[in-house]
């Protein structure tokens, strides 16, 4: 898939090394922790199984001309709050915070959604992740309650895309 500035590329198993260079850096290990290889690997593999089984995933998006490697992100079903939900999600490397890429990603993920005739889609993120709640309401989400995940405390945003 491809945005107006962005190659997106569907995360499998032989994506894995650039998927593990992506999470070396320090804006993206600051919120995912750090990764080792082995991490990259079986976290890719997962996203391509989700890919084959679900019909959506997770990109790796460069830039479209210069091939540089910017972030990722996309749709994965996850269990939120105790339900399985459609959900999207983004990390941009820390260099090209603020550039828009986060934006852009999220809204090829949204187009995705209404492809597969989703009728609602979240996104999650630590409460204190400002930039990342910015670009929800960006979208059209909007915040729901807040919520226990992996023990810490996450804001849950939903946006409905109708019937």
């Amino acid at each position: 898939m491809e945005t107006e500035r962005l190659r997106l590329s569907p995360i499998g198993p032989h994506l894995a090394d650039e998927l593990y260079r992506l999470h070396l850096d320090p804006g993206i290990a600051r919120w995912y922790g750090e990764w080792t290889r082995a991490d990259a690997e079986i976290r890719a593999a997962e996203i391509g199984r989700g890919w084959q089984r679900d019909g959506v995933g997770k990109w790796l998006a460069h830039h479209r001309e210069s091939g540089e490697l910017l972030g990722r992100g996309g749709l994965s079903y996850q269990d939120v709050a105790g339900a399985r939900r459609l959900e999207i999600g983004w990390a941009v490397r820390e260099v090209y915070w603020g550039s828009g890429y986060a934006t852009e990603i999220g809204l090829a993920g949204l187009a995705l959604a209404r492809e597969i005739s989703a009728t609602e889609v979240v996104s999650f993120t630590e409460v204190h992740n400002a930039r990342s709640r910015t670009v929800m309401e960006r979208l059209g989400f909007t915040y729901r309650h807040d919520f226990l995940h992996r023990g810490e405390p996450f804001a849950l945003y939903a946006l409905s895309l109708g019937a």
